[in-house]
Parts: C-alpha cells; sequence; structure tokens
C-alpha cells in the first residue's frame, strides 16, 4: 500500500514536473516571427524575386483578361452598334446583340495553365528553400521551437511574397489592359467603363495570386515542419 501510494505522488510530481516546463516554455510573438521571416527573406532576395515573378506574370494575365472584359461589358452597355462592331474588329467574339462579353475558352485554358504552372514553380522554389535550410531548421528546433512556430515561418514568407507578386501583378495587368483598350478604341472605352468592376477585378486577381502563393507552400511547411531536429543536423552541403 505505501508503495502505491509513493508511486501516485511520484507521478503527480511528474506531471507537475511537465506542467511547470510547458509553463516556462518561452513563445515567441507573432511580431518576432513576422521579423525572422521578412530577414529570411532579406538574407534570399534574388531567389525570392524569381519566385515572385512568376506569380506576377500569371496574375498579370488573368489581371488582363478580366479588365478587359470589363472595358468590352462597357462599351457594350451603350448599345451602340458603332462600338459593337469596334470589338468585333478588335476580335472579341460577340453573338449579336450582346450586352456582356466574357474571356473565350482560349484565355480561359492559358489562364489556367499559367496559375498552374506558377503553382507547381512555388511549390519546387520553397522545397528547395526547405533543403538548403535543413541546419537552420534543426538548429532553431533544437532551442526549443514548435512544429508550429517553423510552420509559421514559411506560411508567413509566402504571404508576404504572394502578397507583393499578386498586387503588383494584379495593377501591372489592369493597367497594361486600360492602356490597350484606349490604344485601340480611344477615351470612349474608359468613358463608358465600370471602374468599380475594375477594382474588384484587380482585386479578384490579387487574392487568387495570394491564396495560390499560400497554396504553394503549404506541403514544403509541413516537410520543414515535421523535420526531426538531429536529421536536420547531420544533413551536409
Amino acid at each position: 500500500m505505501p508503495k502505491r501510494v509513493n508511486s501516485e505522488r511520484m507521478n503527480l510530481k511528474t506531471s507537475a514536473d511537465k506542467g511547470a516546463d510547458i509553463a516556462r516554455q518561452v513563445v515567441l510573438p507573432f511580431r518576432k516571427s513576422l521579423e525572422i521571416s521578412f530577414q529570411s527573406i532579406r538574407v534570399r532576395f534574388f531567389r525570392s524575386m524569381i519566385t515572385t515573378m512568376s506569380l506576377v506574370l500569371a496574375v498579370s494575365f488573368l489581371s488582363f483578361v478580366r479588365v478587359n472584359a470589363d472595358l468590352a461589358n462597357g462599351m457594350l452597355q451603350t448599345q451602340d452598334a458603332q462600338l459593337y462592331q469596334a470589338l468585333v474588329r478588335a476580335g472579341y467574339d460577340l453573338e449579336p446583340g450582346a450586352t456582356s462579353a466574357g474571356s473565350s475558352a482560349k484565355e480561359r485554358w492559358i489562364v489556367f495553365l499559367s496559375l498552374l504552372v506558377c503553382v507547381v514553380g512555388i511549390v519546387n522554389a520553397q522545397l528547395m528553400a526547405v533543403t538548403e535550410r535543413f541546419r537552420e531548421i534543426g538548429t532553431i528546433k533544437c532551442l526549443g521551437a514548435l512544429d508550429s512556430f517553423v510552420l509559421r515561418l514559411f506560411v508567413l514568407e509566402a504571404g508576404m511574397q504572394g502578397l507583393a507578386g499578386a498586387s503588383g501583378g494584379a495593377l501591372l495587368g489592369g493597367g497594361a489592359a486600360l492602356l490597350s483598350g484606349l490604344i485601340r478604341f480611344g477615351f470612349t472605352a474608359w468613358k463608358h467603363l465600370s471602374w468599380l468592376a475594375v477594382g474588384k477585378s484587380v482585386v479578384f486577381a490579387a487574392s487568387i495570386g495570394c491564396i495560390l502563393s499560400l497554396l504553394g507552400v503549404l506541403y514544403p511547411a509541413i516537410v520543414a515542419a515535421r523535420m526531426h531536429p538531429v536529421e536536420a543536423m547531420r544533413v551536409e552541403h
């Protein structure tokens, strides 16, 4: 009976010690994680730029297609036969009496393929980044970093790159579409344009870019987070 009591006391003491260790665990604030992620991007600036540029190109094309459709829709809403003929001559596939113009099947496929290639490029670049940072990941995990902290670092890096690349690409594509409409149709295209629709198209394209950037980094981030510190420190470059 005394042995059983002593065993229970030891179990309680062990549980209390574990609880104390957890209570003493240092948790870095979100701001510090953001700072570490930003510094990591600065160190790997050129590689980050290459990854971001692929996102810029894909999102800019998506934004260009949508804003082009907004320009055509604004002109069609006037029910002007001359503007309708101008759109047909410009290559828009319109039915007689159409009041809206969408993107063609070819454009949709090109957009889809460009976004798919962009995601594959992001996954590949992030996997290479994980390979290069084996020792760094192992070091911070040996110092007590949790899997969630490593995952947060990679997601924050991808989020910052995605926000910058997607925003720049959406604005670039939207501006190119507006300039193209001005050259082809003159100020008439801008006169009947719904700027609210243009804003929605740009925001939509930027949002898609951010989502794709986060999706692309998800698998590499999980790989980095689940890495054992000993195995990471053993890797030779």
